[in-house]
């Protein structure tokens, strides 16, 4: 079913760009497939907006946080979600910020703890709900387990929980939707499905959790062509592939007659051990089904392809 092949990048096949602050992390997100402009955020915490065909100098760039910037993410560009084109941006300095590239040095929104509250590092951020020109939100993944959901619309704190382990990855089933499911990874080996369509007032969103690696699940990536398949990648070298399974009833009343949601159950399909290093990234290819890549501790990138799953 899952079918591998590994190339270690040669300085011959590759263009080496060199700069003088390590890169931490990037996304493409926030630009069209013609345009193609990395965002990065660096060790210093600074976000800046590169054209590949002119990299000497950043197209776009922001003195964006205080610390480390551990996380990015982009919507509104590459054909996926509807209004402006952002980016998002969390840090070790406890923050999470929204840019618009066509707005200079400032960003459309904060979100930060509050005077005296701890400020905890932000591990992982995600665009979602992004289905209309005014609806967006972000979620945010701390490493005390804090799960935090941001209206921008209504630049609010819509929900918050608390997974009880560092939230290493998170993603939307899609983003370009009304807020359907949301998948948040962790150390220990957990991670957390949410059912986002029901919000109750105090217990929130209905999830259920599995126990899929035997160490840190780093990376989750939902298939492009079926939102009910999910890729986890662990910190022993292996990739899980998982379905999600709705189900009869997706809400309920609860005894004050409060619609509630139901939460559905995650099923293994299949899994391969591809290395004794942590896989720490992960994506699948939007037009060719089951073509994913991955890239590991052991400085190795492999290209895999998954089988059959138009019969799933």
């Amino acid at each position: 079913m899952v079918e591998t092949t590994e190339d270690r990048f040669s300085k011959a096949t590759t263009l080496e760009i060199e700069k003088s602050k390590p890169i931490k992390c990037g996304t493409f997100g926030a630009t069209s497939l013609q345009q193609r402009y990395l965002a990065t955020g660096d060790f210093e915490g600074n976000l800046h907006i590169w054209n590949l065909e002119a990299p000497e100098l950043p197209v776009y760039s922001v003195k964006g946080h205080k610390e480390i910037i551990n996380t990015i993410d982009g919507v509104g560009g590459l054909g996926i979600g509807e209004g402006a084109p952002e980016i998002v941006t969390g840090s070790r300095d406890g923050t999470v910020k929204v840019w618009d590239p066509r707005q200079k040095d400032d960003p459309v929104a904060n979100m930060e703890p509050v005077q005296g509250e701890n400020r905890r590092d932000c591990w992982t951020v995600a665009f979602g709900n992004a289905y209309n020109q005014e609806e967006r939100v972000v979620c945010a993944g701390y490493d005390n387990g804090d799960i935090k959901l941001f209206d921008l619309r209504n630049m609010s704190l819509r929900w918050e929980t608390n997974i009880k382990n560092g939230v290493c990855s998170l993603e939307f089933d899609r983003k370009d939707i009304s807020m359907n499911k949301l998948v948040a990874t962790s150390l220990e080996g957990k991670f957390h499905v949410f059912d986002m369509r029901t919000q109750h007032p105090t217990k929130g969103f209905a999830s259920v959790s599995e126990k899929a690696h035997k160490s840190t699940v780093w990376q989750v990536r939902h298939l492009p062509q079926n939102r009910e398949l999910f890729l986890t990648a662990g910190g022993a070298g292996s990739l899980h592939l998982w379905k999600y399974e709705y189900p009869i009833q997706r809400s309920k009343k609860d005894s004050e007659g409060v619609e509630m949601g139901v939460a559905g159950s995650v099923s293994l399909l299949q899994n391969v051990t591809l290395s004794t290093q942590p896989i720490s990234s992960l994506d699948w290819s939007p037009d060719k089904r089951g073509l994913c890549i991955c890239s590991s501790f052991d400085q190795m990138v492999r290209v895999l392809i998954i089988t059959k799953l138009q019969s799933i």
